[in-house]
């Protein structure tokens, strides 16, 4: 067999290359020491970018190997540097302390144990700082563009903000009509004796122009009469990048599509502007939906809920959902239900307003009384911007409530001993109509209310005017007010966007026009558990009556004031996990005041699983006072979704 030179130095440097294999673990384990560049930024970025960090456990490799994939490192790292502005650095990497082109390195490895981790260092020398100096636009830009780019003579040279500048040039023209603008990647050039770069922008702005044709693909159900009645952009109007978003994001609102997609024409059609089609893709009609959540006072419930999200096309809403609630609870004395329907129709009357039907059956069995109802209701939402919303509506219910009242003695005599005492349940049977009216500020910007919010406020003043019917008749005015803020810790602390948030919320609930006998119990405010003061049993916070004297037993009897707060910092750790560290406190009377003294706190932590649909929340929480009823040493709370 005759072999060409370069082929026999090929057959001669493969067997040079395998033959100390055969005698070193294969594959070699290693571990990594990255040096910290002092920019947090700049080294989780060489983290996430170096091969010998992601393909450690993923793709073993022999020793020989090792040092190929450790060559190729030096190179890629280099690059992270220098989009960070760093064009004068280097990349030091040693395996085992030794250079890569060491000729000894190869021995050194093969001659390891096989258990024995190879140690890769790397290092950096980063040098000076590069900065902008000169910044060109290679082209004519229209006087209302001027000034827009956002980099700045003396900025870092910073890779990712030139490339960002270019962007926002691109956006800010298309902004005022230029549909067809090009902006080219900017060319940089270096100085050769100072650490500044010369940067260049090419721009074609192209003729400003008009929205042309609107069309919709992709539509089965979803009838296109909906969505030109829903349409925020007009044919004519003049194109503008934002107006185009804006009408995608507010028909994704509509609930009916999984996702929706722009495609701009490439020329101006025969109305003179830029063809627009929007391409749907619509959710799947029905939805099915399991809840569970637990708590030492509640107890377990769980539920199911069925949707039909389309049902005549125009996104019609029906769904139907059934829980049963307060399985084995300490606040509970027996099984209960919550099961409703619900109608909703999207843009009735008006664009982003919604008429809602609603019929709800309810049982529930609590220490302060036992409650079965009915209730019906119809609620006209309207959004008035992205951040306040208004409903109002008309509800009625019709509920018997068993509620046990201050003991009574059998015998004519004053004092009252255990053989004269007898139980005293006494059953109401009311009708309620009341008319609620709402008001609702949200500056959070998230899509579900499961999300997790970081930044933002979510507040709400609700008044309830109602009239109670039948055994017992009473008019009264519920009045209540609920204010959430979240405070992203980013600028406070060494961390991420999003990390670290400061939660807060508040309440404040009074009742007017009926006493505390004359309010129906499930309209007095009463506090504990989750939605109040964690640590305290549900309902276990506010005043009490007695209904046995030997043993004293003693049920919440309710209040017409609630103050509550609370205050949380909630951190986040990797990709799925986090903490929450809170404080609540509140107190429930029959008169809206605020006394330090009279304040029920507790305490607690908790730890969070953050999914796609929101994060699983498991708290525990501590009263620092001791309350009347049976007394609990802790609470536990397990849901989906941020306590607030």
């Amino acid at each position: 067999m005759r072999l060409s030179i370069p082929g026999f130095c090929a057959l001669a440097l493969t067997a040079l290359w395998c033959m100390p294999a055969a005698l070193a673990a294969d594959p070699q384990s290693y571990r990594v020491d990255i040096a910290s560049t002092g920019d947090g930024a700049m080294d989780a970025t060489l983290r996430a970018t170096s091969e010998l960090v992601s393909l450690r456990s993923s793709a073993p490799v022999s020793p020989f190997g090792l040092i190929a994939r450790a060559r190729g490192e030096i190179d890629r790292l280099k690059t992270v540097l220098e989009s960070f502005g760093y064009y004068q650095s280097s990349v030091a990497l040693q395996i085992n302390g030794m250079a890569l082109n060491d000729p000894a390195l190869a021995d050194q490895l093969t001659a390891l144990p096989k258990k024995r981790d190879a140690r890769v260092q790397v290092g950096f020398s980063l040098g000076p700082l590069y900065h902008v100096r000169a910044i060109t636009i290679d082209g004519e830009l229209p006087p209302s563009a001027q000034g827009i780019l956002p980099l700045k003579s003396g900025a870092p040279a910073v890779a990712a903000n030139v490339l960002a500048a270019g962007a926002r040039l691109l956006s800010a023209l298309q902004e005022q009509g230029y549909a067809f603008a090009k902006v080219d990647p900017p060319v940089a050039y270096e100085d050769r004796t100072d650490p500044v770069l010369d940067v260049t922008f090419h721009v074609e702005t192209g003729r400003q122009v008009n929205i042309g044709e609107i069309r919709f693909e992709g539509l089965h159900r979803v009838h296109e009469k909906l969505l030109r009645r829903r349409l925020l952009l007009h044919t004519g109007e003049q194109y503008s990048l934002g107006a185009v978003e804006r009408a995608r994001s507010d028909l994704l609102s509509l609930g009916v599509f999984a996702a929706i997609t722009v495609q701009l024409g490439t020329v101006v059609d025969s109305t003179g502007g830029v063809p627009v089609t929007f391409q749907m893709r619509e959710r799947l009609r029905h939805a099915f939906g399991v809840n569970a959540a637990y708590s030492t006072d509640l107890g377990g419930s769980g539920g199911v809920t069925w949707s039909d999200r389309n049902i005549f096309g125009n996104a019609e809403q029906l769904t139907v959902a059934a829980t049963l609630l307060n399985a084995g609870g300490s606040a509970a004395n027996g099984l209960g239900y919550d099961t409703s329907i619900k109608y909703s129709l999207p843009d009735f009357g008006h664009r982003d307003q919604t008429l809602q039907f609603a019929v709800e059956a309810r049982k529930q069995n609590l220490l302060a009384y036992d409650q079965t109802s009915v209730t019906t209701g119809v609620t006209l939402t309207r959004k008035l911007n992205r951040l306040w919303t208004v409903s109002a509506g008309v509800t009625t219910a019709e509920e018997q409530i068993i509620q046990d009242q201050p003991y009574i003695c059998l015998a004519t005599t004053t004092t009252c001993t255990k053989g004269n005492i007898v139980p005293n349940p006494v059953t109401h049977d009311y009708t309620l109509v009341a008319l609620p009216l709402t008001v609702s500020f949200d500056s959070t910007d998230l899509k579900s209310p499961l999300d997790d919010p970081t930044h933002g406020m979510r507040d709400a003043v609700s008044v309830t005017p109602t009239r109670s019917l039948g055994q017992t008749s009473a008019t009264f005015l519920i009045s209540t007010i609920k204010l959430a803020t979240y405070v992203d810790l980013d600028q406070l602390l060494p961390t991420d966007p999003g990390r670290s948030v400061l939660a807060a919320r508040a309440l404040v609930g009074l009742a007017q026009g009926a006493g505390e006998y004359g309010l129906p119990p499930d309209q007095r405010f009463y506090g504990g558990g989750s939605g109040t003061i964690r640590g305290y049993t549900y309902q276990a916070v506010g005043p009490y009556v007695a209904i046995a004297l030997n043993p004293l037993t003693e049920i919440p009897l309710g209040g017409t004031a609630i103050t509550a707060g609370a205050l949380e910092y909630r951190q986040r750790f990797g990709h799925n996990f986090g903490a929450a560290f809170f404080v609540d406190a509140g107190q429930v009377s029959n008169k809206l005041y605020l006394l330090p003294s009279d304040l029920y706190f507790g305490v607690g932590a908790g730890i969070r699983y953050y999914t796609p649909i929101g994060p699983i929340r498991l708290d525990v929480a501590v009263p620092l006072r001791h309350y009347v009823i049976d007394y609990a040493p802790f609470q536990v709370y397990i849901g989906l979704g941020q306590a607030f």
